[in-house]
């Protein structure tokens, strides 16, 4: 008798304004070509612009509803975690796979451990160059970064290149963009594809060759933070001093800033103060990246967009996913690569001594896997 299958599930995503989905057709028909069994829920892909037929084309089980998609599945994937009550009613020892934030909700991460599943919440992912055709945080900031710049363009009351008019001459927009992660290098490409003058500035000194290298020049405040594993360090109460009063003096010509700065598993550095912003001109723009975790500004109000004297401050949230399409596509591939390393027909199998998987997985020690009883990832995991 043929063994079974391993079954992969994705449902619809739940959390508000949520369109990306994390399976496309063109990964489904690869997970199928591996030997798995792919359940869909009908419309998940809608939002971002896959179809139930492509699917279906793609070999993948189009079904009615979550449970069905989910409930008896061995690997779930998702771009947001399911629901408490979902993920209740998984079945126990199965695999999830995602940005799931154990941390961020008591009753999701009693729920994971309660079910026993192994999951893999993709924000833990080591970033090596092994990893990077896995690495959901930095192909998502990338779409977020652009699409920062993009309600820049929209929200500033003047134009981003310098226009020669029978009216006169139109200087470009100053625009500054604070923190080079991936998603400040994106949008400091795309300030610069707008004709905007572009400065980038982070703490980080060794981001100044990146920033150049994109027609950006690098704002140097004199003051470095330079930390461990391409993370910025928190600033001493003397050097943030010293950096705020040098930025602020600097906003006063700036006509748009995009801030994008984040220390992982922490609130977002507060780098734009109220009176950075008492100080910029009116009609100056800044749209913080960082909202989701409290904002680089301390005028920004995550959601909302308001006014205060003139200048307006957004604080966008989820902005990958409203570049759904090739976010998706993006995450879909990523998801992909890190289940190839789970994936060995006809079974499940955990590489214990994989720094992706042990480094990764939560919480840290595992016992159940699906087929039974495995070893525990090593305690330095």
């Amino acid at each position: 008798m043929a063994a079974a299958k391993i079954t992969i599930g994705v449902a619809r995503e739940t959390a508000p304004g949520e369109r990306r989905v994390a399976l496309t057709p063109e990964t489904a028909k690869k997970l199928v070509a591996a030997g798995t069994e792919v359940r869909i829920e009908r419309g998940a892909g809608f939002a971002a612009g896959f179809t139930d037929e492509a699917y279906a084309a793609a070999g993948a089980q189009p079904v009615d509803n979550a449970a069905a998609a989910l409930d008896d599945a061995d690997v779930v994937l998702c771009v947001q975690p399911p629901p408490v009550e979902r993920l209740r009613v998984l079945r126990e020892g199965a695999v999830l796979v995602g940005l799931l934030a154990p941390h961020a909700d008591p009753d999701r991460a009693a729920a994971i451990t309660d079910r026993g599943l192994v999951a893999f919440p993709l924000e833990r992912l080591p970033r090596t160059t092994r990893a990077q055709a896995m690495d959901v945080l930095s192909s998502q900031a990338g779409m977020a970064g652009y699409k920062a710049v993009l309600i820049a363009a929209q929200l500033a009351p003047r134009f981003f290149p310098m226009l020669t008019t029978a009216a006169g001459t139109i200087r470009p927009s100053k625009v500054l963009i604070v923190g080079a992660g991936v998603a400040g290098l994106q949008a400091i490409a795309t300030a610069r594809r707008l004709g905007a003058q572009v400065e980038g500035f982070d703490v980080r000194p060794e981001t100044r060759e990146q920033i150049e290298s994109l027609g950006g020049k690098f704002l140097d405040l004199g003051v470095s933070a330079a930390g461990e594993g391409g993370y910025a360090r928190p600033l001493t109460d003397e050097e943030r001093a010293e950096q705020q009063r040098r930025l602020g003096e600097h906003l006063k010509g700036i006509d748009v800033i995009v801030t994008t700065a984040a220390v992982p598993g922490r609130p977002a550095p507060k780098i734009i103060s109220a009176a950075m912003v008492a100080g910029m001109k009116p009609g100056s723009v800044i749209v913080d990246l960082a909202a989701e975790t409290g904002g680089n500004c301390e005028s920004t109000r995550p959601g909302e967009t308001v006014e205060i004297d003139g200048v307006t401050v957004a604080g966008p949230l989820n902005l990958a996913s409203s570049g759904a399409v090739h976010a998706s596509e993006m995450y879909a591939r990523n998801v992909y690569n890190f289940v190839s390393l789970l994936v060995r027909d006809p079974a499940l199998a955990f590489d214990w001594d994989d720094e992706l998987l042990a480094k990764t997985v939560w919480p840290e020690r595992v016992a159940v896997d699906p087929g039974g009883p495995v070893d525990a990832p090593p305690a330095s995991a």
